[in-house]
């Protein structure tokens, strides 16, 4: 069917979307959430049919997106018609009822979720069904090579090609900013790709931002790289296993995490990394809860690296509580500038030289943290992350009481005296994002108190910064009500609180779902 083409002035984020009158839906045979075929000379596209009450008949409303594939101009006529179901529904029926998927079947999953032909609906019942049935190896290593096919990859030349990662869970991991400079400084090559905050108060790529531009392209990161071995950019631009973005987008609403081996080990492959370090914060307060957990995971991670032909080591790190002092993309890039000059917290510069340390025993170094170390308290780190930050466009002589932090600022003190038994990382992360990281730069927690530390009644154990006066009222008003900061009590009381606080009589039991 022929019908002209009204471009809306609107993005949908990459989704192919169009609109059309219910009339000519009726006459298409299309309902809402059907796709449709969408030609325009030789090309052609599949897009996601919305049915709108008052939209002109025989005409088809089109996404700025859509358009642009199809390079239409506004009043030119396509044909539309009726698509057929893509064939990687069956698949995701599939995996709804518990099957094993083969390599063809995941595939052909991750082609139709590139190229647009799945819903979000469609994908949030994969990513559900992944979350219940789990994924078996085989099934992960399918999934992070299709990831990787279906997006470009970057040749970095002679390996080796070193890499970090953290699987994330607990707030003020900074640890790139130090690990990256370090193990470029000793000569190896380490092109860092991080994401953006998705949960956090802070990603990788905010965090740098702070201090230089991160938004590359292909050919300057290769540029950054041979001048400096190293790089510390956003992945999100590079079309690296394009899928897993798409993935995410759909993961975050849902609050599930059912990709991350092949979600990780995908981005590491595309950039061509052969030795990769992965962190794993492992407590009470981060996504792995105890070391069972973290050695079955980490244990998945070297085995679906060998299948992938990368070398794999993990480090189980601690995490009960967050890394360092500062939470937010400033304070956190403050706090690791400092570091690299020779101040900073311990246990940063402990968690920093040890994953480097990591890094160089993988690829033959003898003393692999002692290296490391000597490396950061000799200065040569700093300025090779000064390097870094000049060829990324940045300014390299920046110190850290020079980087803009917000200037609306509170506190939060102890009600009583006491020594901190508990800190609740969520919490802090919730009042750090509530204060307006990670989008507001200069919004963020800073720690006054950690585990193991004496507090004086009335003394402060954490300063919230925003950028606008309002963010800060509501992060301090939270932070008052959540409390994140636990003290043990002089007199050895142990209980924390009562739920509910108290019991006002008979009352029937209702379940509500």
């Amino acid at each position: 069917m022929e019908l002209k083409t009204e471009i809306l002035k609107i993005t949908a984020g990459g989704k192919r979307i169009a609109i059309i009158a219910e009339e000519t839906a009726s006459q298409l045979g299309v309902h809402s959430s059907d796709r449709i075929r969408i030609a325009h000379g030789d090309q052609q596209i599949i897009a996601i049919a919305n049915i709108a009450a008052h939209f002109p008949q025989n005409h088809i409303g089109l996404y700025e997106e859509t358009a642009e594939t199809l390079k239409l101009k506004d009043g030119e006529a396509v044909d539309v018609q009726l698509a057929p179901l893509p064939e990687s529904l069956r698949y995701v029926r599939d995996k709804m009822h518990g099957k094993r998927l083969r390599e063809q079947d995941l595939k052909t999953i991750v082609k139709d979720v590139i190229e647009r032909h799945l819903s979000d609906v469609e994908i949030a019942a994969f990513l559900t069904a992944l979350e219940i049935h789990g994924l078996s190896l085989g099934e992960s290593e399918a999934l992070a090579r299709a990831m990787v096919e279906t997006g470009k990859t970057i040749d970095f030349g002679e390996a080796p090609i070193l890499d970090k990662h953290s699987i994330g869970g607990i707030p003020g991991d900074k640890t790139s900013l130090l690990v990256v400079p370090i193990v470029a400084a000793a000569g190896f090559t380490i092109p860092k790709t991080s994401s953006r905050a998705v949960t956090s108060p802070a990603g990788t790529a905010d965090r740098v931002e702070t201090l230089c531009p991160v938004n590359l392209s292909v050919d300057e990161i290769k540029a950054v790289v041979r001048k400096t071995n190293a790089c510390l950019v956003w992945g999100g631009a590079l079309d690296l296993a394009p899928a897993d973005d798409l993935f995410i987008q759909v993961e975050y609403p849902l609050g599930i995490d059912p990709l991350l081996l092949p979600s990780i080990m995908s981005k590491k492959k595309a950039i061509g990394a052969t030795h990769i370090a992965i962190d794993i914060p492992t407590g009470s307060g981060a996504k792995i809860k105890n070391m069972t957990e973290a050695h079955a995971l980490a244990s998945d991670f070297v085995d679906l690296g060998t299948r992938l032909g990368l070398t794999i080591q993990c480090a189980l790190t601690f995490g009960e509580q967050p890394l360092g002092y500062a939470v937010g993309p400033a304070l956190e890039a403050k706090e690791a500038l400092a570091t690299l000059m020779g101040d900073g917290p311990v246990d940063l510069k402990e968690k920093a030289v040890t994953l480097a340390g990591m890094l160089f025993e993988m690829v033959g170094a003898e003393n692999g943290r002692q290296k490391a170390e000597h490396i950061l308290s000799s200065g040569k780190a700093e300025k090779k992350l000064k390097e870094i930050i000049e060829a990324q466009g940045g300014n390299p002589r920046i110190k850290p009481e020079e980087i803009p932090v917000g200037a609306a600022k509170a506190e939060l003190t102890a009600n009583e005296a006491g020594r901190v038994l508990w800190i609740s990382t969520e919490d802090i992360a919730q009042i750090a994002k509530v204060a307006g990281a990670p989008k507001e730069k200069g919004a963020g927690v800073v720690l006054k108190a950690k585990l193991g530390d004496v507090v004086k009644k009335d003394a402060v154990m954490l300063e919230i910064y925003a950028e606008r006066s309002s963010k800060l009222e509501a992060a301090l008003e939270l932070a008052k009500r959540l409390q994140p900061i636990v003290l043990s009590r002089k007199t050895g009381q142990m209980l924390l609180d009562r739920v509910p606080e108290k019991i006002a009589g008979e009352k029937s039991f209702t379940l509500e779902r």
